[in-house]
């Protein structure tokens, strides 16, 4: 890959792979809003789900890709899309790392705990609250059914790849001190750690050198 395609791929994909001592490591950045099926406005930091879908499924195909790190710093945003994107990682047979800087907010948190090692910078934030949504809503009891069904997948899918108990999870989505406006509770870099959120305190140093042992045991 030329550097021309390498910066064609930064700008509309937010991914880049390198290679270094025969080990190829595909990078994906999750930044802003997860994009899922209706456009968000132009000035708006986004990721769009159909374009991550293709890169996961190229690094799971492509003999020279040896591993995955997965960059977050993401607000969260469409709940199908992200959880389809966690799905997506999950499903990889190849070593996969996440790194969350900045912030792995609300949707973003089942992003960060897909791959099969997390870390998180000591600065960054992760906010867990209960599923939500802007519009229009039909006030039927089949609302708030399908809502807790979905909460119910998302809480599922973090405390089975994380070490998090889902009984500290779900008293984390009903925090009631760290939101003016919303249920939920806000974790910084060690207590994500502590609770067994995330697996490790680390920047990208650390991930990587993760990630190449993983490779190298892969082997």
């Amino acid at each position: 890959m030329n550097n021309s395609q390498k910066n064609e791929n930064i700008e509309d994909n937010g991914s880049i792979t390198t290679k270094r001592d025969g080990i190829s490591i595909e990078t994906i950045t999750v930044i802003g809003q997860v994009e899922g099926h209706y456009l968000l406005p132009e000035n708006q930091k986004s990721t769009k789900y159909e374009h991550l879908i293709p890169l996961i499924v190229e690094a799971e195909q492509n003999e020279e890709i040896t591993g995955v790190l997965v960059i977050l710093n993401t607000v969260g945003g469409d709940v199908e899309a992200g959880l389809a994107l966690a799905e997506m990682i999950a499903g990889m047979s190849k070593p996969t790392v996440s790194l969350v800087v900045g912030g792995g907010h609300s949707i973003g948190v089942p992003l960060a705990v897909s791959a099969k090692r997390s870390f998180i910078v000591p600065s960054a934030t992760m906010t867990v609250h209960p599923v939500r949504i802007t519009g229009l809503v039909v006030g039927a009891p089949q609302t708030y059914t399908y809502f807790e069904k979905m909460q119910e997948r998302i809480t599922d899918f973090i405390t089975n790849h994380s070490n998090c108990q889902k009984e500290k999870f779900d008293s984390l989505l009903k925090g009631s001190f760290d939101m003016a406006t919303d249920q939920g509770t806000i974790l910084d870099g060690k207590q994500a750690v502590d609770i067994g959120l995330i697996d490790e305190v680390g920047g990208l140093n650390e991930a990587l050198r993760c990630l190449n042992e993983m490779i190298e045991q892969d082997k």
